[in-house]
């Protein structure tokens, strides 16, 4: 559904203004600011959408004659407001009276109202888009499981970070067993040695008392020498006493000149050491447990992230069997894209190709949209979109601060100033068949 021709009188600015717009691409009303170029549209959104879009203040301040609109449409519906209080009236093609419920058949309620939905968040267009071709539902939960291992690997990601840290400022000792010392074992060793060395100083305290019997008896044999030289049958006893005990005492000499004892101040001073040296292996394995536990969170991080990369190409996959509006059109994370730009970085133009493309696509009986303030788009840019929309088939009635040759009626104080040429500044952009005309008159 398109607009065929429009009769505007005492709305807002407009005193009196009649335009059959561009049956495809755009419909360019110019004029300076204040004008009423904008009151055209506003009048048109009025028309086919209903009392919400009535202005506070519709008719013209110093106007007797209160607003009167006449739009027809290309599938034959007339729409008209008149009178006093503005009634709707809806002639079908058939001649019979409808309502606004047969207008919001055919109207989309965001192509009288395109910046609510450039207004919107890059969440909400995506939201649009996805609702037009039924997959929202599907991205959704593709969205949600993303976030979900998005945040469970951010967490994952934070812990491992800290468990590094950590592991990099704990003190390490090389310099000790790789496992705890026993003081037990110690202990035993040291009872070992202390039992050996007992025995040493028994076999030493042998020699000693030997030594001292061997003087005793030599000191006998003087004294019986001396006392009892008949007594020498005894003497040669003793003698025979004394050379065994030599024998003896140089058998106990030669073995205890053999003797060697051993030092067990090493393992004294390791029982002392035995805490501090486990604390230090200690600190040790628990250096090499906590890089151990980072390393195996990053592990779990970089498997999640090859899940989000799923999720994320399941995605891409699911809107690439889609049938979009617009080519080059798609959601990555929520965001609405045009050839891989978001939406605050598309030019003006791209802007406006993605709204008409998604509101159309919204209403597909719906082939007009109205567009303010297209003076964000310089002549060749306004050209290049006037192309498109003609190649697809779009009406588009906008208005643009501008008296230039890309205007084909110029407002003026609430009425059409002057028309430029028919023939469009770029082809085939601005149809020769747009054409407006003014009617006389103060009404």
């Amino acid at each position: 559904m398109k607009i065929t021709k429009l009769e505007i009188e005492n709305v807002k600015r407009v005193k009196a203004v009649e335009l059959a717009p561009a049956q495809n691409g755009l419909t360019v009303i110019g004029g300076k600011n204040g004008q009423g170029k904008t009151s055209v549209l506003d009048a048109i959104a009025w028309a086919l959408g209903g009392e919400k879009y009535r202005p506070s203040d519709a008719q013209r301040e110093g106007s007797v004659i209160p607003p009167r609109l006449h739009v027809e449409l290309d599938n034959g519906i007339v729409v008209e407001r008149d009178g006093k209080n503005s009634a709707l009236k809806v002639t079908d093609p058939t001649g019979k009276r409808a309502g606004q419920a047969l207008l919001d058949e055919f109207v989309e309620r965001l192509a009288l109202d395109l910046p609510r939905f450039m207004a919107q968040t890059g969440k909400e267009k995506a939201l649009t888009l996805l609702r037009i071709i039924g997959k929202e539902e599907e991205v959704k939960r593709l969205d949600d499981q993303e976030q979900q291992l998005y945040n469970r690997r951010h967490a994952l990601g934070q812990i491992a970070d800290q468990k590094m840290k950590y592991a990099q400022e704990m003190q390490s000792f090389p310099d000790v067993p790789e496992a705890p010392v026993s003081a037990g074992d110690l202990i035993e060793r040291q009872q070992a040695i202390l039992l050996k060395n007992a025995e040493n100083q028994r076999k030493r305290q042998r020699l000693n008392e030997i030594t001292f019997e061997k003087h005793r008896i030599s000191d006998e044999i003087e004294r019986l020498e001396a006392q009892m030289k008949d007594l020498a049958a005894r003497i040669d006893e003793r003698k025979k006493a004394f050379e065994q005990t030599a024998k003896d005492e140089e058998t106990a000499r030669t073995d205890a000149a053999q003797l060697q004892d051993e030092s067990t101040a090493e393992l004294e001073e390791s029982i002392r050491q035995v805490d501090e040296t486990n604390r230090k292996v200690r600190a040790n394995l628990d250096k090499e447990k906590a890089m151990e536990d980072a390393a195996a969170l990053r592990t779990q991080y970089d498997a999640m992230t090859a899940d989000i990369e799923h999720i994320r190409q399941e995605r891409t996959d699911l809107l690439k069997g889609a049938n979009l509006p617009l080519p080059g059109l798609t959601v990555e994370n929520s965001e609405l894209l045009y050839h891989g730009k978001a939406w605050d970085c598309m030019s003006s133009s791209e802007q406006m190709r993605v709204a008409v493309a998604i509101v159309r696509a919204i209403n597909p009986k719906c082939d007009f949209v109205l567009m303010d303030k297209t003076e964000v788009m310089d002549p060749d840019t306004l050209a290049e979109f006037g192309a498109w929309l003609e190649a697809e088939g779009l009406q588009a009635i906008c208005t643009r601060v501008s008296t230039g040759g890309e205007c084909q009626i110029i407002i003026e104080d609430g009425a059409v100033a002057a028309a430029t040429s028919s023939e469009p500044l770029t082809r085939p952009t601005f149809p020769s068949e747009g054409k407006a005309t003014w009617k006389a008159g103060e009404f």
